[in-house]
Formats: C-alpha cells, sequence, structure tokens
C-alpha cells in the first residue's frame, strides 16, 4: 500500500495511472475539489492537511510501505512532514514534482520567498497582479495596501478565499476570482483590461501554466517577480511519470512488497 501525497492535477494523474498498474494506493488531498477526479476513478483518499504524528499514524494503521510526495511545488510543509514520517517508519520515499521552467529577461527579477516578493513590490506604484494563490496573502496585504498600489488578486473561486480576502481588506472589485488553467490570450486580457503594471507569479511549472502567464506579462512589457521553488533536498527525486513507476519497479521493490 502505497501512502500518496496528491497536491496537483498532474499528481492526481499519476495516482490514477498508477492505481491503473496495480498499485494499491490511498491518496490524500487537502480541499474536497481537489478530490473529485480521484473520487470519479475509484482511487480512496482522505481529505486535509496531516500533521506528522497523523501521516505516522495513517502509515502503521494501513500498513503503507512507501510515500510518494507529489504535493505542491510550494508545498515546503508537506513534504518536509511527509520525508520525516517516512524516515521515522523506516519506509521508502519518492517525491514527484513537475519540471521547472527556464524563463530569460530583464524584465524578470527572481526571488527566493513570498516575503522578499512583497518587499521589492512595495516600493512600486501601480497596478500589481498577484497569482500566487490565497495561502500567503497575508504577506502580501502587510506590504501592498496602500494608495500608491492597486493590489489585484487572481486566485480560485471557493468562499473561504473570498472571505479570506474581506478579512484582509481586499475589495471586490479587486478580485479575479476563477480557476485555471488560463490561455495566453486570457492572461493578457486580464492584464490588459486590469492596466497591470507588475506581476508577482511563482514557477509553478507548465502543468501550473507559468508559460502562458509569463509570456503574455513579457509580451506587453510587465515586470516580473517570479518566486523560485523552495531549496528543499528531496530523495528519490522525480520529474516524470516514467521515473516514478521505474522506482516502484526496481530497487524499491526488491526490497518492500507494496
Amino acid at each position: 500500500m502505497i501512502l500518496f501525497l496528491a497536491g496537483t492535477s498532474d499528481a492526481r494523474a499519476l495516482a490514477i495511472q498508477l492505481q491503473n498498474l496495480g498499485y494499491p494506493l490511498i491518496a490524500t488531498v487537502v480541499t474536497e475539489s481537489a478530490a473529485e477526479s480521484l473520487h470519479a476513478k475509484d482511487i480512496p483518499y482522505q481529505v486535509g492537511r496531516l500533521s506528522i504524528d497523523d501521516m505516522m499514524a495513517m502509515i502503521q494503521k494501513q500498513k503503507m510501505t512507501c510515500v510518494i510526495d507529489a504535493s505542491h511545488p510550494y508545498a515546503e510543509e508537506a513534504s518536509k512532514t511527509a520525508m520525516a514520517a517516512a524516515n521515522a517508519c523506516d519506509i521508502p520515499y519518492i517525491r514527484y514534482e513537475r519540471p521547472e521552467e527556464q524563463f530569460i529577461s530583464p524584465l524578470i527579477t527572481e526571488v527566493e520567498s513570498y516575503e522578499e516578493a512583497a518587499n521589492l513590490a512595495k516600493s512600486h506604484k501601480g497596478t500589481i497582479m498577484l497569482t500566487t494563490g490565497s495561502k500567503t496573502l497575508e504577506v502580501f496585504t502587510k506590504h501592498l495596501l496602500h494608495e500608491d498600489i492597486r493590489l489585484v488578486c487572481r486566485m480560485l473561486p471557493n468562499v473561504g478565499n473570498m472571505e479570506k480576502c474581506n478579512r484582509l481588506g481586499i475589495k471586490q472589485k479587486d478580485i479575479i476570482a476563477i480557476q485555471g488553467p488560463f490561455s495566453e490570450s486570457l492572461n493578457k486580457a486580464l492584464c490588459e483590461q486590469y492596466n497591470v503594471t507588475l506581476m508577482i507569479t511563482k514557477e509553478s511549472g507548465k502543468v501550473g501554466s507559468v508559460d502562458e502567464k509569463m509570456t503574455a506579462a513579457l509580451q506587453l512589457g510587465i515586470p516580473v517577480i517570479l518566486i523560485k521553488r523552495p531549496a528543499i533536498k528531496y530523495e528519490n527525486f522525480c520529474t516524470s511519470f516514467e521515473e516514478v513507476t521505474q522506482l516502484l519497479g526496481g530497487y524499491i521493490l526488491g526490497k518492500h512488497k507494496l
């Protein structure tokens, strides 16, 4: 049995592929909406964030013999928890992460953290489009809600996000509540509609449609602050489904029956 952290759409596709190959697994997701594609394929899942104690208890109860961490590239705490739980239970850990995209332009400034991005942007005057989601919204509202900046926030259209925006003082007219992926043309249209003069985003990979966001901004001459992925040293790091299945079918399977 595999404990599978399914944090992205491509991760959930990997879970489905592994089940089709005959690997039994239980997936964990953060929201009910993320579980829909798993439910449609009859993949067992659990909704909610897990502490290390929760994860270890689940591993032991279900007699799991491997952890596949396919959480979001920026879900740093989830990955650290999964690695620690696998290590504590003495079972293999495999990391799947969508490949990074490389962008080269004088309009792009790379930073290491959300806080660094917010501090860099606070001297800007104009309209900033924030496309980093709701999880770290407080970091940006703390620095960027002042009279010289219009902070336009793009995020998933769920009740929790709208309540969070209201609590943090983001006006309705500055919320783009929509679920991607987004085409390059839609990204350009939104930038033009809101007169965007700076974009803040993160390197979420091709599946996360970072290409379309970056290309749209750069074609319009809009500077971009790009938040790099967390620098974590992963064990058994994979960037393709094939690499994951090769590991499962290779030396790990030689030591552990899944």
